[in-house]
């Protein structure tokens, strides 16, 4: 495996601090680098400032030097003779560090050729009866010739310096700007591994969790990016397990509830058609033998109507209990309706009408237990919402073509909703109404099962006008692949 693999395959924790080590070493290495140019800098910088006097004062021993030999004055000479002691003053300052230098072996070729200038002076060709005019013409092209060099070398001492200090300079812009570079790269690194290591996985995090909250409980993709974010995710997952477990409990908890409510009612509604049945098994036992085959059959018809009208009632709450798998298919709309109105109607107090206006002929791909649950809380909240009878429920379906959707209206006529409610009437245990009358959890299921239809609901609403669902369900639902309890 490749070093770039494995440095991919390292976890956050170690790549993080694998960059910041890098970091950290780079930019000590980068300091402790820039501190010794800038002490060489310092040093040479030290050192030009002597080469500069000892420049200055070369120049003034050879502008004396010409006078002498122009004028012949003793005060020329002893102005040459100073300003040679001061050179080698100088010397002697910088003779410590100067072995440290590269410009050394030419300083030190300054200063015997500065001792031999010094030993010509001290003997000046300007005897007649002593020295011949030959010998004076060759003492004074010597101390011509050693002047010119003593210049010569201090202006190369002067200039290697100030050159070796440039390029120490040019150095050390060069190492910046590959620590720069360096910096870049690192930074680019981090940038990706805290982008697609971290914010990725935190973003698909916040859209599940947004997800979840609309009780779409799919849950989130694992990357496999071999760090902390895998087990961030799986632990993610493990928990949107258990609130889906939760949710179905809750669920589960609220339909045991409707049912209770359901049945009380239903036992009422039962009352009627066995009392029916009764009656007519009695009048059937006393004229049995006395009436005609023709008033035995109107019995027996009318026992049978009563029967089939309890079986109804009966089958209703059986489907509506009954735990099975999403499953669509096309059925008539206003069955659902029709088997949701009679099981709550027995709910609806005197002088509170349910009316439905769902075409007989409108076929819908839908789940009928669930979708006939969405009717019973629908309509359920909307007698709960008539608190002073007389009041209308209207159930209305039609189809719009062109968007290729069945559009469900659900309308009351009762106290309506507070403005700042609607936004979270659909949110899992919110409640408008008082404690011990509500979970909250009928709307948020509502809107579950809507949106597992792929349709959609909304609401609006009025205080003391009513409240108007409006669902939209596609006519023909995409396959799912989903199957739940």
């Amino acid at each position: 495996m490749s070093g770039w693999k494995i440095l991919w395959r390292l976890n956050i924790r170690q790549k993080v601090v694998l960059a910041l080590t890098a970091a950290l070493v780079t930019i000590g290495g980068i300091a402790a680098l820039s501190y010794h140019y800038l002490v060489c800098i310092e040093r040479k910088q030290h050192f030009v400032g002597f080469a500069e006097d000892l420049h200055l004062i070369t120049l003034e021993i050879r502008r004396y030097e010409k006078n002498y030999l122009l004028y012949g004055s003793q005060d020329d000479l002893a102005e040459n003779r100073r300003y040679i002691k001061q050179g080698l003053e100088v010397l002697d300052k910088i003779d410590p560090e100067i072995k440290t230098f590269k410009v050394g072996p030419k300083v030190e070729q300054f200063r015997q050729k500065l001792l031999t200038y010094q030993k010509l002076m001290e003997n000046p060709c300007r005897q007649p009866e002593v020295h011949t005019q030959d010998e004076c013409r060759v003492w004074e092209n010597q101390l011509r010739e050693l002047g010119k060099a003593l210049v010569d070398l201090s202006q190369q001492v002067l200039l290697f310096e100030r050159q070796l200090i440039l390029g120490i300079i040019t150095t050390l812009k060069t190492q910046l700007a590959a620590s720069m570079m360096i910096f870049l790269v690192v930074g680019i690194f981090l940038v990706i591994i805290v982008s697609r290591k971290i914010v990725r996985p935190l973003k698909v995090i916040e859209k599940t969790t947004l997800r979840i909250a609309q009780g779409n409980f799919r849950p989130l993709p694992v990357f496999n990016t071999h760090d902390e974010t895998v087990g961030v995710m799986e632990a993610f997952n493990r928990m949107v397990a258990e609130l889906e477990k939760r949710q179905h409990m809750l669920v589960e908890t609220k339909k045991m509830s409707s049912l209770g409510v359901l049945a009380a009612g239903i036992a009422h509604q039962l009352n009627n058609p066995l009392n029916n049945i009764s009656t007519s098994c009695q009048i059937v036992l006393e004229e049995l033998g006395q009436c005609d085959e023709g008033f035995l059959k109107k019995m027996l018809i009318n026992v049978g109507q009563e029967v089939n009208r309890a079986r109804d009632l009966v089958k209703g709450l059986l489907e509506f209990s009954r735990v099975r798998d999403f499953t669509l298919q096309s059925i008539p709309l206003a069955e659902v309706v029709q088997r949701a109105v009679r099981l709550i109607a027995s709910q609806a107090p005197p002088g509170v009408d349910i009316v439905s206006e769902v075409p007989a002929d409108l076929k819908v791909e839908i789940d009928s237990q669930r979708m006939q649950e969405v009717f019973l809380n629908l309509l359920m909240n909307a007698i709960q919402a008539i608190a002073e009878p007389p009041g209308v429920i209207r159930i209305a379906a039609h189809t719009e073509q062109d968007k290729r959707e069945v559009v469900i209206t659900v309308s009351d006529t009762g106290v309506g909703i507070p403005r700042e409610h609607l936004d979270h009437i659909f949110d899992p245990f919110f409640s408008t109404k008082k404690a011990g009358l509500g979970t909250g959890l009928g709307l948020s299921i509502v809107y579950g099962i809507i949106e597992k239809h792929r349709g959609t609901i909304s609401v609006e609403s009025r205080e003391g006008e009513g409240t108007r669902f409006t669902i939209r369900l596609p006519l023909e639902c995409p396959p799912t692949g989903e199957t739940t309890a």
